[in-house]
């Protein structure tokens, strides 16, 4: 006589059969075949932005990464999220979904990316958790697309936890080395992919306001034949039998194409600093934003013109990325950016009477240094209510040789540093456009004519009054959001000490 145990064995067999028998649900779920181009279906995925009360019980499919899961019972929740916005998706066993869909959606992998179909339905209460909320997804279909590994280097809501809640509530965040070792990962939160959208507004909006104003946007190259600068911070570069050097600035080409009559130009490229500094706002490698421009008779026409193009661009900013803007600042609070129009121009000699005055011991023919820079910024706020402002006027000792001297006072310069809360994005200054002078100046500075003679001869066939100045782009990101370190603002950085990824 068969025992108890064998008795309810061979009863849970049909039953496991037929719970397989019951999988009405099978064909609406699974993980698909790769796609290597085999179809063209026709099926038109919503994202999920756009996923509002306005599409109430329409039926759509999504693509989307799994951000979070969570069984309950005969259904599951998942937080679906594409780039900074996402959306919570119900699976439920009833009509469309079995007990088996519910538990495969339960079991997919974090940071997987699915294909969903699924009933938008309005939600009587707020889904305070997600960007989308006020409507769910009632998924009906459910196929990985790509599945994630199941062990993730950081935790994406780890990354996007503001510091002040990890330390209070003793919850984990993710530490800078950790990110950048793990980028591919660190850009999915929404906080990077605000911080990058909004950085690729600002190269649009430099770019649409100076062809507006009549700039020629030019290319030029970085491999070249003699230190930009006539500096040593260069990286070299074996060049066939030769070296040559990574370009520290588009400046000599920038200037060649004012000699060439092309009056106004810009470009948008990679500068590189072989400078060994380890600090919050170095990189040995950045994006420049430059400007050349002639003028008629006085470097203020070309100063006015590079602060008006900021000025658009942070009007821009404020106006179309209020989204991103608000992202970055629920993980890095900041006070919203302040500017005035005309923008703020300060003479050197007063912004020393305001450090002196707040006793800084200064020379007259000193540079500022970072901390002095700093202390000049909150000064500067508190005074005239500015984040923005122009410094003018530099003494000509800390200046580089073709920077046009004052004729009014030798010990000054017709060069300017533009800043951002307290920090110089802009270094910029009439040029040196006459030969003669040229050669004294760089003599004055000691550097060998032999190296600069391309430089100097480009001014010999006549050479029209002209300034400008570079812009790091990765700077002008990280204060517009009031950030802290300019590698949360350069999207794969480079410094002494990294060369990945």
């Amino acid at each position: 006589m068969p025992s108890a145990s064998a008795s309810r064995k061979s009863q849970e067999k049909p039953r496991e059969i037929m719970d397989a028998a019951e999988d009405y649900a099978k064909e609406r779920y699974g993980i698909s075949s790769m796609i290597q181009s085999q179809e063209k279906p026709d099926r038109i995925l919503v994202l999920v932005r756009d996923l509002t009360v306005q599409r109430a019980d329409e039926v759509v499919w999504v693509r989307a990464r799994v951000h979070t899961s969570r069984a309950k019972g005969k259904q599951c929740f998942l937080v679906l999220r594409q780039q900074q916005f996402n959306v919570q998706a119900l699976v439920a066993v009833g009509d469309h979904a079995s007990k088996q869909m519910v538990k495969f959606a339960a079991n997919i992998n974090k940071e997987s990316i699915v294909d969903v179909e699924g009933v938008v339905r309005k939600v009587n209460q707020k889904i305070g958790s997600c960007t989308q909320q006020d409507v769910e997804l009632h998924v009906q279909k459910i196929y990985v697309i790509s599945l994630a590994e199941p062990r993730l280097p950081l935790q994406l809501d780890d990354a996007i936890r503001p510091e002040v809640e990890g330390e209070e509530e003793g919850r984990a965040t993710v530490n800078q080395d950790t990110r950048l070792d793990n980028r591919v990962i660190d850009l999915r939160t929404s906080t990077s992919q605000a911080i990058f959208r909004l950085q690729s507004g600002i190269c649009h909006l430099f770019r649409e306001t100076l062809i507006n104003k009549g700039f020629v946007e030019i290319q030029t190259p970085k491999i070249i034949s003699a230190a930009s600068e006539g500096g040593a911070n260069v990286f070299t570069v074996s060049y066939f039998k030769n070296n040559a050097y990574l370009a520290q600035s588009p400046q000599l080409y920038k200037q060649m194409c004012i000699c060439a009559d092309f009056e106004k130009v810009f470009c948008i490229g990679p500068v590189f600093r072989a400078e060994d500094s380890n600090t919050h706002r170095h990189l040995t490698e950045f994006v420049g934003l430059d400007i050349e421009m002639a003028f008629n008779y006085h470097y203020h026409e070309v100063l006015e013109e590079i602060a008006d193009t900021l000025v658009q661009i942070f009007k821009g900013l404020q106006e179309r990325f209020q989204t991103e803007i608000q992202t970055v600042n629920k993980q890095f609070p900041c006070e919203p950016f302040k500017f005035l129009e005309p923008t703020l121009r300060l003479e050197y000699c007063e912004a020393l009477a305001m450090l002196r005055e707040a006793g800084v011991e200064m020379g007259d023919e000193e540079d500022l240094s970072t901390p002095n820079e700093k202390l000049l910024g909150r000064l500067v706020k508190e005074k005239y209510d500015t984040d923005f402002y122009i410094l003018d006027k530099y003494p000509l000792a800390v200046r580089p040789f073709y920077t046009m001297p004052d004729p009014r006072n030798p010990k000054h310069s017709n060069s300017y540093d533009m800043f951002m809360r307290g920090e110089e994005i802009l270094s910029g200054a009439q040029r040196i456009h006459d030969p003669q002078l040229l050669t004294e100046r760089a003599l004055h500075h000691g550097i060998d004519l032999e190296k600069i003679k391309a430089y100097i001869d480009s001014f010999r066939f006549g050479a029209p009054p002209h300034a400008g100045g570079g812009i790091g782009l990765e700077r002008v990101t990280m204060l517009f959001l009031g950030l802290h370190n300019v590698r949360q603002t350069s999207m794969f950085p480079r410094d002494p000490k990294r060369l990945t990824p």
